[in-house]
């Protein structure tokens, strides 16, 4: 054996051996019980970052319950990733002097999905550098067309039974980006700006109303004032008229219980097209919506000399022209919280748009019944009261996306009586309700987590025949705990309803991987770690290992190079150990049968106390990681293997063999070898080389049996 152990002999060998003897295929155990994984799909839009190496667990999973015998299906594939995917692919337009405007619709489609193939080829390379052992001959993509029938079949059945409906709601968009987003997408943050003290006049000349508001500029759209309507201050002015500053309109002054008495002056300006609060107060008051800021970003007609101004522009002229009015009565500084872009930071416009919407209040009971009822459970536990808050108070969900990049939706509006046909995917030929062929498709995309909330059922359902109902519902659903909201639930709720069925019994929540500083990766700060480098570095082995050694699951951990140099430390303890065991060939010595097992009754026979105190230890350790597998603590699994391979194998039972090798031999490579199987799925590529050079049987350490203790 090489005196150092070297990771670029050994990965990619042992890696390409497993791939090409069908060892990733649930076919290798064919009457085994059914265990299955989805792999979270990676984003095909970028190369993976060191977070993505997390889904190592997985593949600790999926070994250890191949090596048990089960039918393991660990099942990969990759996101279109929607409005993601396109901002990248705008920023390799912009350095080459273009933007995405300049092409038609189906062209820039086209060059998307080529610029995604490419980058997915890649991804994967670095998922089996990472060691995966996924099954890739039934790998999936969110944009294979056998899936966007599925999700169209699934957005048909739902508009059939009453739970898709179309309707003008007020939508966070973003101008730059030029969508809009669901609740869950909008980032807030903490921001200081001004709040406007404003005279309203009223239309009799007789006084005025002062109001309080942070958006002076969006006036033009103002229907009404609404005031508390347990105000005393404002009880005998309800009803009364006044002039809008800037406009000549008169409005109402509204009593409505959702006023906040202590903000501001205790009244507000009621603007419904750009306040969702305002929405609903004049829902409520049966007041008219005016729109004055467009999917631009800029004033339009109703703001009069203004039109064409951005917001940013106007709010300083708006507020200047008031104050030569003298309607400001004063300004103040204000700390509140607004709705940002996630992807660009941009504050976003509620804007109103006719979108898709998804009723989900039955929908969201069951998925909370099924976590309580245990159907699901979620680990670690305390991740249960996220879920049920988020459920609890989940609001109808926008699924309409302006993207080109994603699925389209199947739906065509009629241009001479306006009514919709929705279709599984089929183009028809003309209104369902009319007969007029006058008819034009929806230019929206699906939300990407529409398509990805039913991940487990559509992957499964084109992959073999038989697949779906050998496989599902699937065994785990691991992930960052951050998407247990925007991911996690919904494919809970888009599982139950499609199936009847939860889509997994287990969800498990690993932590976030932050930098070494512990700020979060993101490529706007330049700390984004590529795990390919720490591969390269460290080797895969003990990359994994570092993530899972020392962490609870579900706590966030920063990048540890020392804990990757100690993990790197461990494997060249192994490979030390194996040099030790391997190696050593006198005449005399007692060579161990591939297929001899040590038992209670053997272990009486042998004569030495440390013989049989280390097969003893060897035997708690099997339990002990066996069950820590089991009940997902794999930092307790690790913990154990490092503590006993090192420590007490190593340190202690081979040095006390030295006197008596040729003895102690068959007991140390049993040791050994039953060490590296329980090994193997944390790190599995130095054990398979390592368990292949001692006595044994079957042809790779992945399909042979998990220990059981002795």
């Amino acid at each position: 054996m090489d005196k150092i152990y070297d990771q670029t002999k050994i990965e990619s060998k042992w890696y390409k051996f497993w791939e090409e003897s069908g060892f990733f295929k649930p076919e290798i155990n064919p009457d085994g019980k059914p265990y299955t994984i989805i792999l979270p799909p990676p984003n095909a839009n970028a190369d993976l970052h060191f977070g993505h190496a997390m889904m190592s667990i997985e593949d600790i999973l999926i070994r250890y319950h191949r090596m048990k015998g089960e039918a393991a299906l660990w099942l990969p594939g990759s996101d279109h990733a929607g409005i993601e995917t396109q901002v990248v692919f705008e920023k390799h337009l912009q350095k080459e002097g273009k933007s995405r405007f300049d092409y038609d619709r189906e062209t820039l489609y086209q060059m998307i999905y080529e610029f995604v193939q490419k980058n997915k080829g890649n991804m994967e390379k670095q998922l089996r550098r990472l060691g995966f052992s996924v099954d890739w001959s039934r790998e999936k993509f969110t944009l294979d067309p056998e899936i966007i029938k599925l999700v169209h079949q699934t957005f048909k059945k739902l508009f059939d039974d009453g739970l898709v409906y179309r309707a003008n709601r007020l939508v966070s968009y973003c101008t730059k980006m030029g969508t809009g987003f669901s609740d869950l997408e909008v980032l807030y943050i903490d921001r200081k700006d001004k709040l406007y003290f404003i005279k309203y006049p009223f239309q009799d000349g007789s006084g005025s109303i002062m109001v309080a508001t942070t958006r002076p500029e969006t006036m033009f759209g103002d229907v009404a004032v609404a005031v508390n309507s347990d105000d005393p201050r404002y009880a005998n002015l309800i009803g009364r008229t006044l002039s809008l500053p800037l406009t000549g309109r008169h409005i109402k002054i509204v009593a409505d219980e959702a006023v906040d008495p202590e903000f501001g002056t205790g009244a507000v300006k009621i603007t419904p097209a750009h306040d969702p609060l305002d929405f609903e107060i004049g829902k409520r008051n049966d007041l008219e919506s005016i729109t004055v800021i467009g999917f631009d970003g800029k004033l339009n007609k109703h703001a009069g000399k203004f039109i064409g101004s951005s917001v940013e522009v106007a709010r300083p002229d708006v507020v200047a022209e008031l104050e030569a009015l003298g309607l400001i009565e004063k300004i103040e500084d204000y700390n509140h919280r607004v709705g940002t872009c996630y992807k660009c930071g941009k504050i976003l416009e509620p804007l109103l748009m006719e979108q898709w919407f998804l009723n989900v209040q039955d929908l969201k009971q069951k998925a909370i019944t099924a976590v309580k009822k245990g159907d699901i459970e979620i680990h670690p536990k305390n991740f249960e009261v996220h879920y049920f808050q988020w459920l609890e108070n989940l609001k109808d969900w926008n699924i309409s996306r302006q993207p080109v990049w994603g699925i389209r939706i199947p739906a065509w509006i009629c241009n001479d009586c306006h009514k919709w046909t929705v279709t599984d995917g089929d183009t028809p030929s003309t209104c369902c309700q009319c007969g007029s062929e006058n008819i034009e498709q929806d230019s929206d995309t699906f939300d990407t987590w529409f398509s990805s909330g039913q991940w487990p059922v559509v992957t499964l359902k084109t992959t073999r025949p038989g697949d779906f109902d050998k496989f599902y519902p699937t065994s785990v659903m691991e992930t960052g705990y951050d998407i247990l909201k925007a991911w996690v639930s919904r494919m809970v709720l888009l599982g139950l309803y499609i199936t009847g069925e939860v889509p997994f019994a287990d969800v498990v929540l690993h932590g976030l991987v932050r930098d070494p500083l512990g700020a979060k990766m993101s490529k706007s700060k330049g700390n984004v770690v590529s795990p390919m480098e720490v591969i390269d570095q460290y080797g895969a082995d003990a990359a994994r290992m570092a993530l899972v050694y020392g962490t609870a699951l579900g706590h966030d951990q920063n990048l540890s190079h020392p804990k990757l140099q100690a993990m790197r430390n461990f494997t060249n303890k192994l490979w030390n150990i194996g040099r030790f065991l391997i190696d050593f060939k006198p005449e005399d010595a007692k060579s161990l049968r591939a297929d001899q097992q040590f038992n209670n009754k053997t272990n009486e026979q042998l004569n030495n106390r440390a013989d049989k105190q280390i097969l003893d230890q060897l035997s708690q350790t099997t339990i002990k990681v066996t069950v820590a597998l089991d009940q997902f603590r794999f930092h307790d699994g690790a913990d154990v293997l490092y503590e006993f391979i090192w420590h007490e194998f190593a340190d202690k039972y081979i040095e006390s063999t030295k006197e008596r090798r040729a003895e102690a031999q068959p007991v140390l490579e049993y040791v050994f070898r039953t060490s590296l199987e329980l090994l193997h799925p944390f790190m599995p590529f130095i054990t398979e080389e390592l368990w292949q050079k001692l006595p044994h049987e079957g042809k790779s350490i992945m399909i042979t049996s998990w220990p059981s203790p002795k």
